[in-house]
C-alpha cells in the first residue's frame, strides 16, 4: 500500500511543479511575447499565414465560433472521406476496407469535437493512413480549438479582445502541442513504445499456436492523444496495450501529459488577470476535490470486493480489468484523472472498478471541471466562479461583480445555458435508452451496475472524455450498434458547439462592459472564503443535477454489494 501511495504523491507533487513553469509560458504564447521557439516558429507562421491567407484581424463572438464551426466542418469531411476510403488509400498494409457508414460517422463527429469516443477496435477497424492523417492529425486540430475557446474566454473576462480563432488556433499547435509532443514521442520511444509503418507480424507462441501481433507508428499517435485530451486509443484496449504503455516510466510520462495543460491554465489565466493569488486559490480547490476523489477510488479497489475476498482468504486489492503492472493504485490514479481531465484514456477497465471508483468516473463527467477539457475545462470553471459571484451578491445585497465588471441577467443566461446542455445531453439520451433495455440498450451486466453503463456512455459523450464503462453492445451491427453510434452523436455535438458558442457570447459580452471602480462594497473573489463558497457551489449544483443517477448506480450498487448481494 506505500508503494502505491507513493506513487500517487510522486505524480501529484510533479503536476503541482510544472504547472507555473507551463501556465506562464502558454501566457506568454498567446499574449504574443518573446519566447524560446520564436526563431524556428515565427518563420514557419509566417508561410502558414502566407498560404491560408489568414489574418490576424481581431474577431467578435460570432465571428470567432463561426470560424470554429466552419473550420470544424471541413475538417470532418476530411475525415470521413479518408475513412471511407481507406480500402485503396495508401498505408494500408493489412488491407482494411471500409467501416460501416454509421461507425465512419460516429468516430468523425467524435473525433472533431475532441472525445474519440470509440465503437470499434483500432487495429483491426483502420489503416495506418486512417489514424494517422485522419484521426491523429485531428487530436492536433480539436484539442487546438478547445485551448483557442479557453484563451478567448480567459481574454474577454479579462477585458481584452477575445482574439482571432485562426491565429490562436495556428499558436496553440505550433508553440505548444506540437513541440511538447515532439519531446514526448522521443521519450516515449525511449521507454518502449514502438513507431513502425511495418506490417503485424505473425509469431509461434510457447503453446505453439499463430498469433498476430499488430503495431503501428504508435509513439507520436499516444503522446498527442494524451497531451490534447484526446484518449482515442491506436489499439483496442487503449493504454492498457503494452505498445501503448508498457511500464511504469511511461505511464507516469502519460498521466502527467493529459493533466499538464488543463492545471496550467488556471495559472495561465492569474497571469493574463494579474491575479496569481486567485489562480493558485482555483487551483488548490480543484487539486483538493481531485486528491479526495483519488483517494476514495484508491481505497475502494485496495479494499477490494468483499463478496470475493473471503474466496481469496482474506482481503486482496480488485485487479479484474487491470493490467498487474499499474495494480490498483496507477489505475485508480489513472481513472479519476483521465475523466477529470476529459481525456478518456484507459490503462484499465473501468466497467470492473468498485463502486467508488465508478462514483468518482462519473462524477468527473458530470462536473468537467476536475480539471475539465482542453480549455473548455477552464471555461467551465469560471462559469461556476460567474454563478457563484452572482449568487452571493444576492446572499449579502451586492451588485455582482467579477473583475470590475457587472454580473447582468445576459451572463448569468449564458452561464445557464452552458451548465444546463450537459445534463440535457446525457440524462433524455440515457432515458430513451433504458426504456429499451434489451434491443436498444444491449446492457451486459443488468440492475444497478448496467445504469451506470448507459449513462456513463452519454456522459462521457457530453463531456467530449470518450471513455466508457463498456460492457454495452455499442460496435455490434443494427440495432443496438447503429443506435448507439447515431445517438451518441447528438450527444457528441451538443455537448461541444452548444457551449463554446455560449461561453464565447458570454466573453464578448465581458468585454464590452465598462469596469467598475473597487469600493470597500466590493466583494473580493481572491479570498479563501469566497473559494470555498465556489466550491460548495461547484459540488452542490453537481450532486442536486445528478444524485438520482448516482443513488440509481454506483451508490446503490455499493449497497447492494454491502449487504451481500450480486
Amino acid at each position: 500500500m506505500c508503494q502505491g501511495i507513493f506513487q500517487i504523491a510522486l505524480t501529484l507533487l510533479i503536476l503541482v511543479l510544472i504547472t507555473p513553469l507551463l501556465g506562464q509560458y502558454i501566457a506568454r504564447v498567446f499574449m504574443e511575447k518573446k519566447t524560446l521557439l520564436d526563431p524556428i516558429m515565427n518563420p514557419v507562421e509566417k508561410v502558414i499565414y502566407t498560404l491560408s491567407g489568414v489574418t490576424k484581424d481581431e474577431m467578435t463572438g460570432w465571428q470567432y465560433a463561426r470560424a470554429i464551426l466552419y473550420s470544424n466542418l471541413v475538417m470532418a469531411a476530411l475525415i470521413l472521406f479518408i475513412l471511407m476510403n481507406q480500402g485503396w488509400l495508401f498505408l494500408n498494409p493489412t488491407n482494411l476496407g471500409a467501416p460501416s457508414w454509421d461507425t465512419a460517422l460516429h468516430t468523425t463527429i467524435s473525433f472533431i469535437t475532441n472525445t474519440n469516443q470509440q465503437h470499434y477496435s483500432g487495429e483491426t477497424t483502420f489503416s495506418y493512413a486512417s489514424q494517422m492523417l485522419a484521426l491523429g492529425y485531428h487530436m492536433f486540430t480539436s484539442a487546438a480549438t478547445g485551448l483557442a475557446v479557453g484563451i478567448a474566454f480567459i481574454r474577454g473576462l479579462t477585458g481584452r479582445p477575445l482574439g482571432n480563432f485562426y491565429v490562436d488556433l495556428i499558436r496553440a499547435i505550433t508553440r505548444i502541442l506540437l513541440p511538447i509532443s515532439l519531446v514526448g514521442a522521443l521519450l516515449l520511444l525511449i521507454v518502449g513504445v514502438p513507431e513502425t509503418l511495418a506490417s503485424p507480424v505473425t509469431v509461434t507462441t510457447l503453446e505453439g499456436a499463430t498469433q498476430v501481433i499488430a503495431r503501428g507508428p504508435v509513439a507520436h499517435f499516444e503522446i498527442i492523444k494524451q497531451l490534447g485530451e484526446n484518449g482515442g486509443g491506436f489499439f483496442a484496449i487503449n493504454s492498457a496495450h503494452p505498445f501503448e504503455n508498457p511500464n511504469n516510466a511511461s505511464n507516469l510520462l502519460e498521466i502527467l501529459a493529459m493533466v499538464c495543460i488543463p492545471a496550467a491554465l488556471i495559472y495561465t489565466y492569474g497571469l493574463f488577470a494579474n491575479n496569481t493569488k486567485q489562480a493558485w486559490l482555483l487551483f488548490w480547490m480543484v487539486f483538493i476535490i481531485f486528491v479526495v476523489l483519488i483517494g476514495f477510488t484508491a481505497l475502494g479497489e485496495y479494499q477490494g470486493n468483499p463478496l470475493v475476498n473471503p474466496l481469496l482468504g482474506g482481503q486482496q486489492p480488485n485487479l479484474e480489468g487491470k493490467e498487474v503492472r499499474f495494480g490498483w493504485a496507477q489505475s485508480a490514479l489513472w481513472a479519476v484523472t483521465t475523466t477529470g481531465t476529459m481525456c478518456g484514456a484507459i490503462n484499465s477497465l473501468h466497467d470492473s472498478f468498485m463502486p467508488p471508483g465508478g462514483f468518482s468516473t462519473m462524477f468527473n463527467l458530470f462536473l468537467q471541471i476536475i480539471w475539465g477539457g482542453q480549455g473548455t475545462g477552464t471555461a467551465y470553471l469560471f462559469i461556476y466562479l460567474i454563478l457563484t459571484v452572482f449568487v452571493t451578491g444576492l446572499m449579502v445585497g451586492r451588485t455582482p461583480e467579477f473583475l470590475g465588471r457587472k454580473i447582468e441577467k445576459w451572463e448569468i443566461v449564458l452561464a445557464s445555458v452552458v451548465l444546463l446542455v450537459h445534463p440535457i445531453m446525457i440524462l433524455i439520451p440515457s432515458a430513451i435508452t433504458l426504456a429499451f433495455p434489451d434491443t436498444l440498450a444491449g446492457i451486459s451486466n443488468p440492475g444497478f451496475h448496467g445504469i451506470s453503463q448507459v449513462v456513463y456512455e452519454y456522459a462521457s459523450a457530453a463531456a467530449n472524455n470518450g471513455s466508457g464503462f463498456e460492457g454495452l453492445a455499442d460496435s455490434q451491427p443494427a440495432p443496438t450498434g447503429l443506435w448507439w453510434n447515431l445517438s451518441t452523436c447528438v450527444s457528441l455535438l451538443g455537448g461541444r458547439y452548444i457551449p463554446i458558442i455560449a461561453i464565447l457570447l458570454l466573453a464578448e459580452s465581458m468585454t464590452h462592459k465598462q469596469p467598475v471602480p473597487e469600493t470597500a462594497g466590493t466583494l473580493r473573489t481572491d479570498s479563501l472564503l469566497f473559494t470555498g463558497v465556489t466550491a460548495g457551489i461547484v459540488l452542490i449544483l453537481g450532486v442536486l443535477t445528478f444524485f438520482p443517477v448516482l443513488a440509481l448506480g454506483p451508490i446503490a450498487e455499493a449497497f447492494n454489494i454491502a449487504s451481500g448481494g450480486q
